[in-house]
């Protein structure tokens, strides 16, 4: 199996390719791309972690409705995400096999990787976005018309400095750490990354103890760019990526805290375990040759108590929690045995 197109692979250390397309959806339209409802569609894997912070995001603001969404599987070649989840292997709206052809579509011949998120013009058929970061800033701030009552503030303007200053290392040593472990060619890089790592989860760690989420009193996008990799931790990164210093259930304050978001609305009904761990473990041949994917662990732990309400903070803030996911976008409950028939958590 190829390697994964959304990253980089040198000979010593791992690279993030992220010259991305980068044009903007504005609610004035002053990018040449505005707002509107049902021109654009979201396609999004549930077994990346990038992806899966605009699939939370979407969910929370309520844009189903606005902003339809498309699920490539969970396995792919060099070539791109492929819509096998389909059942005649195409998007039903963008009629197309594999997201390449949306890419394509933007730039022929486009030379880099085919990544996701990436948002779709649906008139035009070609890629507008896939600046997986922006693109979350920008549901939240620019597509305000279309967020359902109760939304949440995920960006909310007074905390948009903290937000990115915390991000930034939790991006630089968390997020895109575990891939520099897990993909390193030395000894020497992967001792960096894997030290970088745990004390940044180190750091986490004491800043989340007395307090319940990374910023403020309520989640915002900072809590939504740490918990895709948290998700992540023990079905993969510990063992795949050899992140392996301890596991996030033996990292009490931050696996209380995973939990704590895992079993509010919108965070771990997205969470398709059975995904994940396919993509890793067939896509990456270089890190395992074989693509068997491991059985384990027991993932019902996620569904334990966390105890973290005694820390105060409220969610939502003043807004209320999303209803249960379309009936279409519900993630199997044999792929996650937290979750109930509607989608929604449930417990063990």
């Amino acid at each position: 199996m190829a390697k994964d197109t959304s990253t980089a692979y040198v000979e010593e250390s791992f690279q993030r390719d992220t010259r991305y397309l980068d044009d903007r959806i504005t609610s004035d339209g002053n990018s040449g791309w505005p707002v509107e409802a049902g021109r654009y569609r979201l396609v999004a894997a549930r077994a990346c972690p990038w992806a899966n912070r605009a699939i939370i995001v979407r969910r929370l603001l309520g844009l189903e409705g606005a902003l339809s969404m498309g699920l490539a599987g969970p396995t792919h070649d060099a070539n791109s995400w492929t819509f096998d989840l389909d059942p005649d292997g195409l998007d039903p709206v963008l009629r197309i096999p594999r997201l390449k052809d949306a890419y394509e579509k933007r730039q022929p011949g486009y030379p880099r990787g085919i990544t996701v998120p990436a948002i779709v013009d649906i008139p035009t058929g070609q890629v507008v976005t896939n600046d997986f970061k922006q693109i979350t800033v920008d549901l939240s701030a620019q597509w305000t018309a279309f967020h359902r009552e109760g939304a949440p503030q995920l960006y909310p303007e007074a905390l948009r400095e903290e937000i990115e200053e915390v991000s930034e290392r939790v991006y630089r040593d968390v997020n895109n750490a575990v891939y520099e472990a897990g993909f390193a060619g030395t000894q020497e890089s992967y001792d960096e990354a894997y030290h970088r790592l745990f004390a940044a989860l180190d750091w986490l760690s004491e800043r989340l103890e007395g307090r319940r989420y990374l910023v403020g009193d309520t989640v915002t996008e900072a809590d939504v760019r740490l918990f895709t990799t948290l998700a992540r931790f023990d079905p993969v990164y510990h063992g795949h990526f050899k992140c392996n210093r301890s596991k996030l259930s033996e990292m009490p304050v931050l696996w209380a805290y995973a939990r704590d978001l895992f079993q509010t609305p919108g965070f771990g009904d997205t969470i398709d375990f059975a995904q994940i761990k396919r993509h890793y473990y067939v896509v990456h041949r270089d890190v395992n040759p074989t693509g068997v994917v491991p059985d384990g662990p027991d993932l019902s732990n996620w569904a334990t108590p966390h105890g973290r309400e005694a820390l105060g903070g409220r969610p939502f803030g003043d807004g209320t929690p999303p209803g249960p996911p379309p009936e279409g976008e519900r993630v199997p409950t044999e792929h996650n045995p937290t979750l109930d028939a509607e989608g929604m958590f449930a417990g063990a």
